[in-house]
């Protein structure tokens, strides 16, 4: 019997998911909880809360990052989403214009992206700026609380167990992604642009349009977590979603998504945005502080790029490299 067979099938089926990394993290993040922290497990409704509101903007992300692109301006977008909703009187009203925001912001780096062929870096870096600064001018810099504060309370009370609406949204967002990227041509267009943007141009297909939509649904989702943290807080903070940015893309890569597209799922964006969220909810039950949060995040993030396949492989061919030419030299010493 070859029993060789079996390992081999399932060598290949853990090279070709991208969401293994994700779950050994969340493991070990789930076994710190459990023992220093296990109120975190207990707590559903908070931690539920924290992974809902960064994965929402962690799958926009991903649908940009997948094609090889950025967004930074997703925490700006997030805080001055809800500055719109807490200034607007009606409420109806007041999600529409945050939501229209999105879609304009998303637009904007579209056309800075796509048409005027801005890094994307470059150019969510300064609408990340600008739409900050517009957070502060709608709030004057104070947190406003919005019109309906009875229709915030009732917003954040739990419908189904200790799920939310904020908590029912992001798995409604989740599945319509994953079905999105897995069952349409549309969704398989965007790992086609983000592996070889050029083959794509040759094939016809429509790269700008994908390219385009990726950044409108990225800032629309940040809205949407805009508005839903401002109606749980009943209050828009235009500080909001400061560190949101940094966690999003942590989760994306932590979860298997190439930085340089084409490669990765929105499960292991999930996965990823599961384990950051248990791991910032213990700290915070640890009283740890903000600052050391921010360091753990960074850490993460740059453990997941180092330890990303891709970059191995660029480490390992780079140090047969080197070493070929070290042998190279030696060789004619060793003659002489």
């Amino acid at each position: 019997m070859n029993t060789s067979l079996p390992a081999a099938r399932l060598r290949t089926f853990l090279s070709r998911r991208t969401e293994i990394r994700a779950v050994v993290f969340l493991v070990l993040v789930l076994v710190y909880a459990a023992v220093w922290q296990p109120d975190v497990l207990q707590r559903y409704d908070v931690t539920l809360a924290r992974i809902a509101l960064d994965g929402l903007v962690a799958l926009g992300l991903t649908l940009v990052i997948l094609q090889g692109e950025l967004d930074l301006s997703v925490g700006s977008v997030l805080a001055a989403s809800g500055a719109v909703l807490a200034l607007t009187p009606d409420l109806a009203l007041g999600i529409v214009l945050a939501l229209a925001l999105g879609v304009a912001v998303g637009a904007l780096n579209a056309v800075l992206v796509v048409v005027l062929k801005v890094n994307s870096f470059i150019a969510t870096l300064g609408t990340m700026f600008a739409v900050r600064g517009l957070a502060f001018v709608l709030t004057g810099g104070q947190p406003v609380p919005i019109k309906d504060i009875e229709s915030g309370i009732a917003f954040g009370q739990a419908l189904l167990g200790p799920l939310t609406p904020r908590v029912l949204f992001f798995v409604v967002v989740f599945l319509a992604l994953h079905v999105f990227l897995t069952r349409t041509r549309a969704g398989r267009e965007f790992y086609a642009v983000g592996g070889n943007r050029q083959a794509a141009i040759d094939a016809g297909l429509p790269v700008r349009r994908r390219l385009a939509t990726s950044f409108v649904m990225c800032a629309v989702l940040a809205s949407c977590a805009g508005i839903i943290n401002t109606l749980e807080l009943t209050s828009a903070d235009p500080t909001a979603g400061s560190t949101v940015m940094l966690v999003s893309i942590a989760s994306a890569v932590v979860g298997g998504v190439l930085l340089n597209g084409g490669r990765g799922t929105i499960v292991g964006a999930l996965i990823g945005a599961a384990a950051l969220g248990i791991l910032q909810i213990s700290l915070d039950f640890g009283g740890y502080n903000p600052e050391i949060k921010n360091i753990l995040v960074g850490a993460v993030l740059f453990v997941a790029v180092a330890t990303d396949p891709s970059s191995l492989r660029i480490v390992r061919d780079r140090l047969k490299e080197l070493l070929g030419r070290l042998l190279g030299r030696a060789a004619p010493q060793r003659q002489n």
